[in-house]
């Protein structure tokens, strides 16, 4: 999976970006389909802001955490977007099963007709 980190007033050297890609191994392992993941880091008023995009499946996933350091930001911000992704799995594997169809009308004039009341 091919990680893009951009950063926005904030400079961050090699060993960290290394350390930011690493933390997304365990997503990569769990989700082979996703191809690439954007992170983009901002700092403005003391504030790290970290927000993750993907496409997974055909939907857009984001997650986006705020701390006052970057490391627990960008975290929760994976935290966040793992629980995104299971959740569109879910949705994913429901869609697959077979939907119960009710054999009763719903509607109030349905019943009555079928009543035959004279």
């Amino acid at each position: 999976m091919k990680v893009n980190v951009q950063t926005h007033h904030v400079t961050i050297n090699e060993d960290s970006r290394k350390d930011i890609t690493g933390k997304f191994d365990k997503i990569a392992s769990h989700y082979p389909s996703l191809i690439s993941c954007d992170i983009i880091i901002t700092k403005e008023h003391n504030q790290h802001a970290v927000e993750i995009f993907t496409n997974y499946e055909g939907v857009r996933v984001s997650a986006k955490a705020e701390e006052d350091i970057m490391y627990p930001a960008v975290s929760a911000a994976i935290k966040k977007l793992e629980a995104g992704l299971r959740n569109r799995k879910g949705q994913l594997k429901a869609d697959k099963h077979e939907k119960p169809t009710s054999t009763k009308p719903e509607i109030a004039s349905d019943i009555v007709q079928e009543m035959k009341l004279v």
